[in-house]
């Protein structure tokens, strides 16, 4: 599987708010998986200053994990094929 990094935007969000974007990427990555579709969320990174955010998923298609957070309702700027380099 490939690992995908989902950029966002989020100026103005919560600490509640981002745990709810989180609990729901989780929630409908779970869903897609268990009907047949393979995408797992791994982790999200925010950084407050800039209000940015980067999401990790590992899924066999881009296409699908756009699909996620589209029916998450989580707004993005980009998804691009990563490295997922933690020990």
């Amino acid at each position: 599987m490939t690992v995908y990094m989902v950029e966002r935007e989020l100026t103005g969000i919560t600490m509640d708010q981002l745990g709810a974007a989180q609990k729901a990427a989780i929630e409908t990555s779970q869903k897609f998986t268990s009907e047949g579709r393979a995408v797992r969320y791994i982790r999200t990174t925010f950084v407050t200053g800039d209000a940015r955010c980067m999401c990790l998923f590992e899924s066999d298609s881009q296409d699908l994990v756009k699909d996620v957070n589209e029916t998450a309702g989580i707004p993005f700027t980009g998804i691009v094929e990563a490295l997922d380099l933690t020990p």
